[in-house]
């Protein structure tokens, strides 16, 4: 172990505006926890971004390093349920938040945050997923458990070409669900028919502004990764005692809703959190990840960047221009 290490550092300058850099820190600057861990991969999420650009609402305190989720090999434990040498994860709570988080080559963290790695993912493969994965399928368990069946006609998946909403209709298409995505523009075509969808509509479709109360009943279930009127318009054009979860607020945190498609057509509306999970049911949506639910060929499924290259990732994930997943590599 070394006592000085990179990491991404945002500090806030005297005009009020944020830098990223790569930086040295030294092992004595981390926070208090019981097992420090040398990260070898870590993740690319939209908090991620916002964090990394001075969103006071995600990280109040700057200087800051960001990185919601980080996988690596334990260095320093204080517990008995850790020792030096195991693989172990870490996944929201406040990690990347207020806590130093996986954009630098050691966290510390408590002992509660940790999960060792599962025997069928490896530590990459385990980022791959990263908080958005994990998201996902806590959404897709969300459905599976409300009775959602595949016979019961499309689930729609919002934000398909996102981190969570690629995850979620990839393994729905794998559970045998006919799931239908959304196309926000022509470029992203191909990858949309990369996820096996049933059908692709554009974004237009998925987003009423005719003020009405209730749509056609056409979804079985949805899975929304982006609120406001998205999430509204999926609710209303659900069918009877159909399912909706919701994960995101990318478009808006604003519900303009009506109670008709609750106490009308029996729609079920299920808030989904991967931050405060509780470890139980975490651990539950893990080993199905890395059991029946994992997909083929998972560290093809993103794109791979170094710390230093991250930067751009950043700016790019803010601009929507990011498909998919990123895994930093804190060993490139």
């Amino acid at each position: 172990m070394v006592d000085n290490f990179k990491a991404l550092v945002v500090t806030e300058q005297a005009d009020g505006k944020f830098s990223r850099e790569i930086a040295s820190k030294h092992i004595d600057n981390l926070p208090a926890g019981d097992v420090l861990i040398n990260v070898k991969y870590s993740s690319l999420n939209y908090k991620d971004a916002l964090s990394a650009t001075g969103n006071r609402g995600v990280t109040k305190k700057y200087p800051h390093t960001p990185g919601i989720d980080a996988a690596g090999i334990v260095a320093e434990s204080s517990v008995a349920e850790f020792a030096p040498g195991d693989e172990v994860f870490v996944t929201g709570f406040d990690l990347g938040m207020n806590t130093s988080g996986g954009y630098q080559e050691y966290i510390r963290v408590p002992a509660a945050w940790v999960i060792k790695r599962l025997p069928n993912l490896n530590l990459k493969e385990t980022m791959v997923y990263g908080t958005a994965g994990l998201t996902a399928l806590l959404s897709v368990a969300a459905l599976v458990d409300a009775g959602v069946k595949a016979r019961d006609g499309e689930v729609l998946v919002t934000g398909t070409t996102g981190g969570v909403g690629s995850f979620a209709a990839r393994t729905l298409v794998k559970l045998g669900y006919d799931v239908v995505g959304v196309q926000r523009r022509p470029e992203e075509e191909a990858f949309l028919d990369s996820l096996g969808l049933k059908r692709i509509v554009p974004v237009e479709e998925v987003d009423d502004q005719s003020g009405r109360p209730l749509g056609k009943g056409v979804w079985a279930g949805v899975i929304d990764t982006v609120g406001g009127n998205i999430l509204y318009t999926a609710i209303k054009t659900t069918h009877y005692g159909g399912s909706v979860t919701c994960c995101g607020n990318a478009a808006s945190n604003s519900l303009p809703a009506t109670v008709l498609p609750f106490i009308l057509r029996g729609v079920s509306l299920y808030g989904i959190d991967s931050v405060e999970c509780p470890m139980d049911h975490r651990l539950r949506v893990w080993n199905k990840i890395a059991g029946d639910w994992k997909l083929d060929n998972v560290e093809a499924l993103a794109e791979e960047c170094s710390l230093e290259e991250l930067n751009q990732k950043i700016d790019m994930i803010l601009e929507g221009k990011i498909q998919g997943r990123v895994v930093v590599n804190l060993a490139r």
